[in-house]
């Protein structure tokens, strides 16, 4: 999943969603699940202070009693953090009861602190218990038998507060690790959601990519009813791109054949006049001639460059050319070296691989003493807008030729050595056929000793 994709934006979108969701979502739990947790706490102290004040307080006799019922089994033990206290508000004298659980020492009392009772008459007040632990008490203030004019006391009842944090923590455990696994879920389903909703995406890819290696010419097979309007765009601009490059065929043909009998008339009337107006008619009949022979290529080479979808196989199409050439050089023990790797396609026409690859080795072989070698290799730079190239090496042990010669040579119609067959095309029709394809031809010195040149074009695949 690279950085700048759509499946990685949509997943960085769904998974920072439920980075800043479920936090949230498990503090609000958290909050209201302790929430619960301490109003449950402090309704079971209050049932055990209101449990014990009736035991105590409406019991017969004028003095309270121990309440018969514990209530909780913690009471009896010592220094449990449960713990509950009968005190005397009015008379210092009169007897203080206590639990078990608090042996010699005493509860603070809120009444006495001053803490205000709620509406129901009952003080709360978080304090520490005998060791120093926090401990969360309530405290009924009443009568013996609820006569108003009777001695007070206050009973109080004590629960420890980590009692409530133990059950906090192990909560907070709990959630954290579901939360996690939830999350860890619903990352892997996002993951599944944008690979299975962009796979219609990496089909039109795969099409696309077919139609340019020359697989396939159209886009085929059923796509998601969003993406199939896009699957019919792409279809008509592929049949408008070959209308158009068919289109620009025919008029060049029809020019060049519109053109051949006129300049074959005017050139068959100079030739008859043997005069100086004759010749130099018949000199630009030549010049036009040969210009619109050079402008009609050019736009057979464009017209050939611009169709989509054209792939040539190079090893079925270089190896006549390489036996072709050995035959012909058979009486001079030419070898032509030839290395290609299986399946390597060019992205363009046979015809203009057959010239490019032709005129390079035609020309490597009239200047090698005994060999030439030709190499075809697949290269990626790395750049999206290139993409894979393919490189032709074509190189020969002759004599070679200075830096300052190499520069020369690919100009129309120069040649540097007139012993030598041929009229200067070649190298000028590589160049330009090489540039049309955004390909480049580059001569420099072989390791054989002689020429090297070297032509980069783009490969389909």
């Amino acid at each position: 999943m690279r950085f700048n994709s759509l499946a990685f934006r949509l997943f960085a979108t769904s998974a920072a969603w439920l980075a800043v969701v479920l936090p949230i979502a498990g503090y609000i739990i958290y909050r209201l699940y302790s929430e619960d947790v301490r109003a449950n706490f402090d309704q079971r102290l209050e049932k055990l202070v209101n449990s014990i004040a009736v035991d105590a307080l409406l019991s017969g006799g004028s003095e309270p009693v121990a309440p018969l019922n514990r209530y909780e089994p913690l009471f009896e033990e010592t220094q449990s953090g449960w713990y509950w206290q009968i005190k005397p508000l009015d008379d210092p004298t009169a007897l203080q009861l206590v639990s078990a659980s608090l042996a010699t020492a005493t509860l603070p009392s809120p009444f006495e602190a001053k803490v205000k009772p709620d509406q129901l008459g009952q003080r709360w007040m978080n304090t520490k218990g005998p060791l120093g632990e926090p401990i969360r008490v309530i405290e009924i203030v009443d009568t013996k038998g609820h006569q108003p004019d009777a001695p007070r006391y206050a009973v109080s009842v004590a629960g420890p507060i980590a009692w409530l944090e133990i059950r906090n923590r192990n909560f907070q455990t709990r959630l954290a690790i579901a939360l996690a696994l939830t999350g860890l879920g619903l990352v892997t389903a996002t993951l599944f959601q944008v690979r299975f909703g962009l796979f219609p995406l990496h089909r039109i890819e795969q099409g696309l990519a077919a139609i340019r290696s020359g697989d396939a010419m159209r886009l085929e097979g059923t796509l998601p009813a969003e993406i199939e309007p896009l699957q019919t765009e792409l279809n008509a601009l592929i049949q408008s791109n070959q209308d158009i490059v068919d289109r620009a065929r025919t008029q060049v043909g029809n020019l060049a054949h519109a053109l051949k009998t006129p300049l074959a008339v005017i050139t068959n009337e100079a030739r008859e006049d043997k005069g100086p107006v004759g010749e130099k008619i018949a000199e630009q009949a030549g010049l036009m001639r040969d210009q619109i022979n050079l402008y009609l290529e050019r736009a057979r080479m464009a017209a050939r460059v611009g169709v989509i979808g054209r792939a040539t196989d190079v090893r079925a199409v270089i190896e006549p050319i390489v036996r072709a050439l050995e035959r012909i050089n058979r009486d001079r023990n030419i070898r032509i070296d030839f290395q290609c790797q299986a399946g390597t396609k060019f992205q363009g026409e046979k015809q203009d691989l057959e010239e490019m690859v032709g005129n390079l080795l035609d020309n490597a072989c009239k200047w090698a003493n005994a060999k030439v070698r030709l190499l075809v290799i697949l290269q990626h730079d790395g750049d999206p807008r290139t993409g894979r190239r393919l490189i032709i090496t074509v190189s020969d042990d002759g004599p070679g030729l200075p830096a300052d010669q190499r520069t020369k040579l690919g100009k129309r119609g120069l040649r540097l050595d007139e012993t030598k067959p041929g009229s200067g095309l070649g190298l000028s029709i590589v160049t330009d056929l090489a540039q049309q394809y955004r390909g480049s031809l580059r001569l420099g010195e072989a390791e054989l000793g002689g020429l090297e040149a070297r032509l980069e074009l783009p490969a389909a695949g």
